[in-house]
């Protein structure tokens, strides 16, 4: 096949083009969210037994790339809430993924 009047080659550009248009779109996927870790330490502003929930105002967590705030976590396993109460200082572990955190182990403190 001749070259176009553009001076390429269509049949390296036909080859081309599907690999190019699939890596393209890759990249411009946002990347899956990994699931993150890290331990911080602040107050219980909220526990729901019944829902596994609890909420606590926290510091900076560095490793998840969290400022302090305050937020809802649910407990993994819910059995980590008993015995907690609102108002209490907690040392505590959380993972994250995405929009979706949850404690994994808790201390009063």
């Amino acid at each position: 096949m001749p070259p176009s009047s553009s001076g390429f080659d269509q049949r390296v550009l036909t080859l081309v083009t599907p690999i190019a248009a699939s890596a393209l779109a890759q990249g411009s996927r946002p990347a899956a969210s990994a699931v993150k870790s890290g331990s911080g330490s602040g107050t219980i502003t909220a526990v729901d037994a019944k829902g596994g929930t609890v909420t606590i105002k926290h510091g900076p967590i560095p490793t998840i790339g969290w400022p302090a705030m305050t937020m809802t976590f649910r407990a993994s396993p819910p059995t980590l809430l008993k015995g907690l109460r609102s108002g209490q200082r907690v040392a505590f572990t959380a993972k994250a993924k995405g929009m979706t955190a949850e404690v994994t182990a808790i201390s009063p403190h």
